[in-house]
């Protein structure tokens, strides 16, 4: 990107947001702090209200905008795109709000752009998953969650906890949502449980903000996330499966920490990373007769374990 771009890229982040820092912006670009603030004097050098403060970041003055932005082809079909994946992967009423602001994007575009995508729209889905079971219609967590996460506000969760089958009320302090594994998760501060918990969104059956305000700090959902799966110990497993039985295994290896498979002729050595040994022991019991262990040997001594307790009485 030439500088000319990257200005007026850069003008447009600080249109995005009340505060940007100026190593997200370094960050944005690959470039260096200095040339965040190199860049930044030639803004206000142009005559760009920029407002910056030391440690605080940039901001420009109120009632500052730049004219309407064109989008790029390439960009707009970025955003069909996200349509698609937001219909799909996110509750109704997050997805109806999604479609009213494509409605104004495309409203800018030029009729060349808007030809090209209506030519485009129906060339692009997304397929759920047949074993994916989402919230009730009624629920719509997402825009509640992110709601109450905006005003620090605490929410009342009814959930269905799968292991126990038991209906649990909890006050929780949302801290973020992900998508793992066909599913939305959203995390929050349990107050029941004096604890951080993750919580599925389709096992939700009813979500509501309060008015109780909390004021603890949470650490960000990134570094939740991150100290979480630093917290989980991997174990590595290689298998020899038979050819056959391994096309059958299908998606289900996927969910048992599949990495690679290396051919072996008439055999397919498969390696995968677990959190958990037993689990997978049980899962590979469903083919054990098609397949051997390689490593580690505490696997095998799980599946012996197994095998010992079966009752065939």
């Amino acid at each position: 990107m030439n500088r000319i771009d990257r200005l007026s890229a850069i003008l447009i982040q600080l249109q995005s947001r009340r505060v940007v820092k100026a190593q997200d912006i370094a960050d944005r670009f690959a470039i260096s702090l200095r040339t965040v603030y190199r860049d930044v004097k030639a803004l206000e050098e142009a005559g760009i209200p920029v407002i910056g403060e030391a440690g605080a970041g940039y901001s420009l003055a109120d009632g500052y905008r730049l004219p309407p932005v064109m989008f790029t082809r390439e960009e707009a079909m970025a955003f069909v795109t996200a349509e698609k994946l937001v219909e799909s992967l996110t509750d109704k009423v997050n997805g109806t709000h999604y479609q009213s602001a494509m409605f104004k994007i495309k409203s800018v575009l030029r009729n060349a752009e808007k030809d090209y995508l209506a030519s485009v729209d129906d060339r692009i889905s997304v397929l759920k998953s047949r074993s994916n079971k989402h919230a009730e219609p009624e629920v719509n967590p997402m825009q509640i969650i992110l709601t109450a996460i905006a005003e620090r506000k605490v929410l009342k969760l009814k959930y269905f906890t799968y292991y126990r089958q038991q209906h649990t009320e909890r006050h929780v302090e949302p801290v973020g949502t992900f998508y793992l594994d066909n599913f939305w998760h959203f995390i929050a501060y349990c107050r029941t449980r004096q604890d951080y918990r993750d919580f599925r969104f389709d096992r939700m059956t009813d979500l509501a903000i309060t008015q109780d305000c909390f004021d603890s700090h949470h650490p960000t959902l990134k570094e939740y996330l991150d100290q979480v799966y630093v917290d989980r110990k991997l174990e590595s497993v290689v298998l020899r499966v038979n050819k056959k039985a391994a096309l059958r295994l299908g998606e289900q290896k996927y969910y048992h920490g599949y990495i690679d498979e290396v051919d072996k002729g008439d055999e397919v050595e498969m390696s995968f990373m677990t959190m958990s040994l037993m689990g997978f022991a049980r899962w590979y019991l469903m083919f054990a007769d098609c397949a051997s262990i390689i490593k580690p040997i505490a696997l095998k001594e799980q599946v012996k374990s197994i095998i010992e307790n079966i009752n065939l009485s």
